[in-house]
């Protein structure tokens, strides 16, 4: 199991438990989290961006250029930015993510 805490956009930290091999993009949404997706994990978009805690960061596989081009679009990125959607939980026990205080609708909804 990985222990997932989720900071939300007002601060509020909630923490939940993932199985091993689960996408952080599904267990945000299953856990409530304002996560997109809207390319269903494609990286063809940036809805499902947060923030990793540094302390995390340097513990997850590197983005592959295609991640780092949809991060230059998603809103509010940072040097810890990553999509949810490219993070598998199976190597970790536990990781951190805000969720950024803005975020675009690539669907233009």
């Amino acid at each position: 199991m990985t222990r997932v805490t989720f900071i939300e956009r007002d601060g509020t930290r909630r923490e939940v438990q993932s199985r091993p091999g689960d996408r952080l993009l599904d267990v945000a949404q299953n856990a409530g989290e304002p996560l997109e997706g809207t390319c269903e994990g494609q990286m063809a978009c940036s809805t499902c961006h947060v923030i990793v805690d540094p302390a995390d960061f340097d513990r997850l596989p590197r983005a592959v250029e295609e991640e780092e081009d949809m991060l230059d679009l998603a809103a509010g990125a940072t040097r810890y930015s990553r999509l949810s959607c490219q993070i598998w939980l199976d190597a970790i026990d536990a990781i951190t993510v805000r969720i950024p205080p803005e975020s675009r609708n690539m669907r233009g909804r």
